[in-house]
């Protein structure tokens, strides 16, 4: 089997590893996502993972195509759960999405696409980083930190280096790493 595709599996082992743990929490009453910050990984994470297949990603594209269909069932699940109440940080994040993205689909240009959605998802990180403030033990370290792993694997397993393949799951490594530190430093 070529490396490539193994450790684009080991990518999705992670990522069920890294899934698993959260949904524990989230049905132990423990973890307690912001649905919104979900919704906006979600879609992001599609619209990149076909910017990635139509750039050559390979294998590497399916820890995005992966964690998109976890994301948007976490943000179902949290908006029944927690009856998705929005926060004005939800609403400001939300809106900053949708620009984004009419602004790519305006570009049409597979590169932009991967940069708005950089930009997008570190606004779908504002309210969880605000809730992380307040609230650290409503989230996972653990997840965010096995997702930092995930991203770094699948970009060894790429099947082409490029912006449009490499820059996405480069910065959510930093994004997910940002985010468990920030969980485990207000802890303490």
């Amino acid at each position: 089997m070529d490396g490539k595709i193994l450790l684009g599996l080991l990518t999705i082992g992670i990522g069920i590893i890294s899934y698993v743990l959260y949904f524990f929490g989230i049905f132990r009453g423990r973890t307690k996502p912001d649905p919104y910050s979900w919704l906006i990984w979600g879609v992001l994470a599609s619209i990149v993972f076909f910017a990635q297949i139509g750039s050559g990603g390979g294998p590497g594209a399916w820890a995005t195509a992966f964690t998109a269909a976890v994301c948007l069932l976490i943000a179902a699940i949290a908006y029944a759960r927690y009856q998705g109440k929005m926060k004005k940080v939800d609403l400001f994040s939300l809106i900053g999405a949708v620009v984004a993205i009419a602004v790519w689909r305006l570009t049409a240009d597979p590169l932009w696409a991967v940069i708005l959605a950089i930009i997008i998802g570190a606004i779908g990180f504002i309210p969880t980083f605000y809730k992380i403030f307040s609230r650290p033990a409503e989230e996972t370290a653990a997840t965010y930190s096995l997702n930092a792993l995930k991203f770094g694997v699948a970009l060894f397993a790429l099947g082409s280096l490029s912006p449009v393949t490499w820059l996405y799951p480069a910065a959510l490594v930093v994004m997910n790493v940002s985010l468990a530190a920030t969980i485990l430093l207000r802890r303490m």
